[in-house]
């Protein structure tokens, strides 16, 4: 077998081997065999592209292709063009599963199911990693800088299982790298053959073998970069931040531990995707359902409560769940003496919309679906597992109407300390006046709930907020400072701003996602669309648990015991109902409905999608990722073309201008002038000789270049120019080198075939002394800092004091 297949094998295997840290966070894991069957024609394509042989950025760009293709083929055959070739359309694919991996992302804990999202995320990022190890340690023959992306593929990896990779996966992780690192070390010396000691390769052509030097081992060089290697995989791992929710989620703290088969599960925040579903030009029917409620202006059905407000969004706590139970607990905090009623609801969920949570009203008592759904006890949810989702979902759910009095919210008592504890924390980079904004507002209030009342009331209509979807989510401490300078925004702003407000206070806040109760139809039964989708407050009180506030102006409905103790004014009522064209309960997208330009204002014309996303930054905005994106993805892809970048600054700056220079300055530049046209004769392939004086060079460039005419007269002129430059007691100015270099590189490429001439252009061979210049500099470093410290030790021991 050849060095070059030994490596390619060997690059091939340590991907791998280090993806095998990944394994614990996706299950079942069987996306390493597409990993390995894709990276395997990778390293296929460039073993070719090597035996061509083509240039290295081209065997590079030959790899990337096939890499595309294969993705093509495995992950958007139908959307490919002749089933193979990327279009337009793959390209759309593409980003909706990236955008459902992410989604899938944030919304599981280790391990996450095997979606589709997530293994093109896996098997891209692996081969992604395999083309950049394959690249820097076969194409380019430095397979030691190959560890720096295999150590970022295993560190990514024990951060994201919070160091639940491993010693094993470590193990075999580190085996990769060194195995790499030897069959470099065997490629090497199998150019050489035996190396004796003391000897060593320079790496310039024409130099001796023995020129003397710290000695080149291999072996021990080896071993040194992978216990380097072995000790930064170690301490960076520890060194990560921990992420919190989802698949980042550590599982530790309090609430995380797993129950019976449950496990935990962090919920997708859906905040800023309500405000492209608030935008939407058409609406479409997402659920159909009948009730006995009386009346269903405060059927809010809830998908999910977000909890934890870190300053730069609300999300929901990792937490456990279980099996579903027959019975749900009693509500948490609700008493007996509150009035309750019990209403019994049935669910019919469109074909069109999948959302992992299931809406329900709340509190549930009782669920009878089928599938597989577990339940989160803390926030009253019901969560699929195992791909499970809403898409045509049939349910029956038994909730409780709550209505509690103002007396009974006015005379609660204190919340439990746990729950006060949690549900009051807010960062500490809450700005002061958000919680000087809440004091102002809340002026006079005698009690928790009269609090409550007067900041949704300000909200809703004394504070002068307007309701306008097109100002930017964001749910971080900016936006909230934002949003009260500004006052205008959706429900988004209204729901998290209050629950800020609220828990600086002191009382329990948490937000909730979901929908408004809907539509009624002709025939009795209710129609949600998806530009009822919605987020408000819910604030703990003793005796009432959780309780719903609406903030937000012209939507949805004033909850009817924050009305009597609010004799100013006149309360928002809710919004009135449509009556739809169609009189049948179906679980088909309803027909589209027509878009005044008022309605589009206020927001009840938004897009299509299902509630679900990912957390705010806190400015809403994603342009800043997108920007970082691609720069990053154009410094990658300008990696392979920095030898062309720097060979053209090198001859630009050595011929420079012509013009009125000193005897100094005009032998430099002669100098530098005789450098140039050696490195372009390097460059097409004549390698220079340093033993050679400078008219025998000439002669040798004019022989093994074919040059002819005006281009070896040209080499002779500046060769004759630089022998006086050396041995002239005063040497004559020589004029028109720049002219000289460029003729001489005209007559090299027009003696060249068309590969010595794309060689020549985007991989030149003397950018090799960019790579010199660097060892020599290291070199140096190295010799200075061990002078160094031999010194301080010998100063060391001639202070210690001699026994006695």
């Amino acid at each position: 077998m050849s060095g070059r297949a030994r490596l390619t094998l060997a690059a091939w295997a340590a991907t791998l081997m280090g993806a095998g840290a990944l394994l614990p966070l996706v299950k079942p894991a069987t996306w390493i065999f597409t990993a390995a069957f894709v990276l395997a024609l990778v390293s296929g394509a460039g073993t070719l592209a090597r035996r061509a042989p083509l240039a290295r950025p081209l065997t590079v760009l030959a790899q990337i292709a096939v890499a595309l293709i294969a993705l093509t083929v495995i992950f958007a055959r139908e959307q490919a063009v002749l089933w193979f070739l990327p279009g337009p359309q793959v390209w759309a694919h593409a980003a909706d599963l990236f955008r459902a991996g992410a989604d899938d992302v944030g919304r599981f804990a280790v391990p996450a199911p095997d979606t589709e999202g997530i293994r093109l995320m896996l098997v891209g990022g692996v081969v992604m990693i395999g083309l950049l190890v394959d690249t820097l340690s076969v194409t380019f023959r430095r397979a030691a800088p190959a560890g720096l992306p295999l150590l970022a593929l295993y560190s990514v990896a024990a951060g994201l299982s919070g160091g639940g990779a491993g010693w094993l996966w470590f193990l075999l992780a580190a085996s990769g790298y060194l195995l790499l690192l030897l069959a470099e070390g065997r490629d090497r010396l199998s150019q050489w053959g035996r190396v004796f000691g003391g000897s060593q390769r320079s790496g310039r052509p024409g130099s001796p073998v023995g020129g003397g030097g710290p000695t080149f081992a291999p072996a021990r060089t080896g071993r040194r970069i992978g216990a380097v290697a072995m000790g930064v995989a170690l301490v960076v791992p520890l060194a990560l931040p921990g992420f919190s929710g989802g698949l980042f989620g550590r599982g530790d703290g309090e609430g995380t531990g797993g129950v019976g088969k449950g496990g935990t599960i962090a919920a997708v925040n859906p905040l800023v995707s309500l405000q492209d579903n608030l935008r939407q030009q058409e609406d479409r029917e997402v659920l159909r359902y009948r009730t006995n409620a009386r009346d269903t202006s405060g059927m809010y059905l809830r998908l999910v409560a977000l909890d934890q407000f870190d300053g730069t969004s609300w999300k929901s706590s990792v937490r456990p769940i279980e099996d579903v139970p027959e019975q749900l607990p009693w509500p948490q905090g609700l008493s007996q003496d509150v009035q309750i009623t019990e209403v019994t609801s049935n669910f019919v969920a469109s074909e069109g919309y999948e959302q992992k949570w299931l809406p329900m009203p709340y509190p549930a008592g009782r669920v009878d679906i089928e599938g597989r759904w577990r339940y989160e006890p803390a926030g009253r949810m019901l969560v699929g597992d195992d791909k499970q989702t809403t898409r045509g979902a049939r349910y029956q759910v038994s909730s409780l109407d709550v209505r509690p009095t103002p007396d009974q919210l006015a005379a609660a008592g204190p919340a439990p300390e746990k729950l006060l504890r949690e549900y009051t924390k807010v960062p500490a980079s809450l700005p002061a006046d958000v919680r000087a904004t809440a004091l102002r507002v809340t002026q006079g209030a005698s009690d928790d709930y009269e609090q409550a009342v007067k900041l949704q009331n300000w909200f809703a209509r004394d504070g002068g907020f307007r309701y306008d979807v097109e100002v930017e989510s964001g749910t971080g401490v900016q936006a909230i400072s934002r949003f009260l300078k500004d006052k205008e925004g959706f429900c988004v702003h209204f729901s998290f701003s209050m629950a800020a407000m609220a828990r600086s206070l002191g009382i329990p806040a948490r937000v909730a996602v979901g929908f408004m109760p809907g539509t009624t139809q002709t025939d009795g039964s209710v129609s949600v669309g998806i530009r009822d989708a919605h987020a408000w407050p819910e604030l703990y009180f003793e005796g009432a648990g959780w309780t719903r506030f609406e903030p937000t102006p012209s939507r949805g409905s004033t909850p009817e015991y924050t009305r009597e103790r609010t004799p100013s004014g006149t309360a928002t009522g809710p919004t009135q109902p449509q009556q739809s064209a169609s009189a049948q309960p179906s679980a088909a997208p309803s027909a589209p409905e027509s878009c005044t330009p008022q309605m589009r204002r206020l927001g009840d014309c938004g897009p299509d999608a299902a509630v679900g996303g990912a957390s705010s930054d806190g400015s809403g905005s994603d342009h800043l990722t997108v920007v970082l994106l691609t720069l990053a993805a154009l410094v990658v892809l300008g990696l392979p073309f920095l030898p062309l970048f720097w060979r053209t600054r090198l001859r630009a700056r050595r011929i420079g201008s012509e013009g009125v220079r000193g005897p100094e300055e005009t032998a430099a530049r002669t100098l530098a002038v005789w450098r140039e046209i050696n490195d372009t004769a390097w460059d097409y392939g004549v390698e220079p000789d340093e033993s050679l004086s400078p008219r025998s060079t000439a002669a040798r460039i004019v022989r093994l270049g074919e040059l002819r005419d005006e281009a070896a007269d040209a080499v002779h002129r500046v060769a004759g120019a630089v022998e006086e430059v050396l041995y002239a007691p005063r040497p004559r100015p020589a004029a028109g080198l720049a002219e000289e270099a460029a003729r001489v590189r005209a007559g090299l490429h027009a003696s060249s075939d068309r590969r010595a001439r794309l060689r020549a252009s985007l991989a030149p061979r003397s950018a090799a002394r960019l790579r010199w210049a660097a060892a020599a500099r290291w070199s140096e470093w190295s010799t200075n800092w061990a002078l160094r410290r031999h010194t301080a030790l010998s100063r060391l021991r001639r202070t210690r004091p001699k026994p006695g």
